[in-house]
């Protein structure tokens, strides 16, 4: 299924990702710092929820409380838990 999350407090602006059970797919980032977020986006290819959600959780950007990959993170949990 594909699933649209609309970021909160970061450069990017909209994260969409294809999740089935728990595992994630074809992450697109729109805005942000391209390179880095097509970088992250290949990396995390075929990653599970957890897996995600442990490497990402947390991660902030400057003085931000939060981060484009932090979003992701949020996010990728957001679909599991509506999708259970």
């Amino acid at each position: 299924m594909r699933y649209e999350y609309k970021t909160k407090d970061t450069c990017s602006q909209m994260i969409r990702f294809d999740i089935d059970g728990n595992v994630i797919s074809n992450i697109e980032f729109y805005g942000g710092c391209n390179g880095n977020l097509k970088a992250i986006s290949k990396l995390l290819e075929g990653s599970t929820v957890e897996e995600i959600e442990n490497k990402l959780l947390g991660n902030t950007c400057g003085r931000r409380a939060t981060s484009c990959a932090d979003q992701l993170a949020h996010a990728v949990r957001e679909a599991y838990d509506k999708l259970s």
